[in-house]
């Protein structure tokens, strides 16, 4: 069973709004993969999740410090992770991520394609494409666990 949703957003506050419409569907343990092109807006989604789930101060790729955690409004961490400097299997590994994403925190994981091994299941991929008209986001949301044909089904952007 495969669950698939796509959208297309047209500015940067859309996707953010498109990504504030998942976050209350998202629950301790999840693990959401974020896949695209540099620039694609991997880091824009996960602001504006982070505000829908009460983040305060700024959300920033974590591209250099690997991962942030976020405390958030909904009584779990928010990780958000970024693998794409990362060069192999063993760096990856020493990051713990598993140990990292427990029942008590959400992660996101740009570039987690990358890092597919060393984690858990994903529970829900994402992938966002720029289209050939300027500001324009292709957003594809896919899981194949049977939970999320609901939770995609309750989406509403």
């Amino acid at each position: 069973m495969s669950t698939a949703l796509e959208l297309i957003t047209h500015s940067v506050a859309e996707t953010q709004a498109a990504a504030a419409a998942l976050a209350p569907l998202l629950r301790p343990g999840d693990v959401v993969v974020l896949d695209g092109d540099l620039g694609a807006g991997k880091t824009t989604f996960t602001q504006g999740l982070a505000r829908a789930l009460g983040v305060e101060g700024p959300v920033t790729s974590p591209t250099f410090t690997l991962v942030h955690t976020y405390p958030t409004r909904a009584g779990f961490d928010l990780l958000h992770v970024d693998v794409y400097r990362l060069e192999s299997e063993s760096e990856i590994i020493d990051l713990a991520l598993p140990e990292l994403i427990d029942d008590n925190a959400v992660a996101i994981v740009e570039w987690g394609n990358r890092a597919a091994s060393s984690l858990p299941p994903p529970c829900l991929e994402i992938q966002i494409r720029l289209t050939e008209t300027d500001g324009e986001r292709l957003i594809a949301f896919k899981s194949t666990r049977p939970d999320w044909e609901q939770r995609l089904a309750a989406l509403k952007c």
